[in-house]
């Protein structure tokens, strides 16, 4: 229980309930650039977030990746416009732990990180449910991100950002922006089992 009294206090979703709508004028609000230039997040916590939401949810032959969806461009902006000073704080202390761990030694780039590396990390440190935190278990009631609170507040923020992006949700999902017939039936044969975008 002290663990999610904890994620209640730090995490990058606190008061989602009653920011939603400006959540969604946020990730409107991104738009494609040939180079985008982050507003909170420094060049190494870019490029380790760019590579981590990709990895979360890779482009396929039907689909295209988070990074394509402006899913990084929207945790930065994210971070920056909602997340309070103190907590902004906490995360860029959870960023330099993870690219810590990423990194092979001091003078390695981040630049240098395999996918593998990611992936390794990504597969420890995000929790499934039952899974102990050892990092909180040590610590308790320290006003500190772990990384698998980071990172699992990153997979959580990615997969919100993307199905509410307007190019997944008018091109990859069932999209009907003005819903005009009730039909009964199995998803498979109505939609060819996507769900609906709205």
């Amino acid at each position: 229980m002290k663990r999610r009294d904890a994620l209640k206090n730090i995490g990058l979703a606190a008061g989602f309930a009653i920011a939603a709508p400006s959540f969604l004028s946020l990730l409107q609000s991104c738009t494609k650039t040939e180079v985008w230039t982050p507003i909170y997040l420094n060049k190494e916590e870019q490029t380790v977030l760019i590579n981590l939401v990709d990895i979360i949810l890779p482009k396929t032959a039907t689909t295209p990746s988070a990074s394509e969806v402006m899913v990084p461009q929207f945790i930065d902006k994210y971070i920056n416009e909602v997340i309070d000073t103190e907590n902004q704080e906490i995360t860029r202390n959870a960023f330099a732990k993870v690219i810590a761990k990423l990194k092979t030694n001091e003078s390695t780039s981040v630049d240098e990180i395999t996918t593998e590396q990611y992936t390794a990390l990504l597969d420890k440190s995000l929790l499934v449910r039952g899974d102990i935190d050892e990092e909180r278990k040590a610590n308790p009631k320290a006003k500190i991100m772990t990384t698998s609170e980071l990172l699992g507040q990153i997979k959580w923020l990615t997969i919100f950002a993307y199905r509410n992006s307007e190019q997944v949700g008018e091109n990859v999902l069932i999209y009907d922006p003005i819903p005009s017939s009730y039909n009964c039936g199995d998803l498979q044969e109505l939609t060819g089992g996507k769900s609906y975008s709205l």
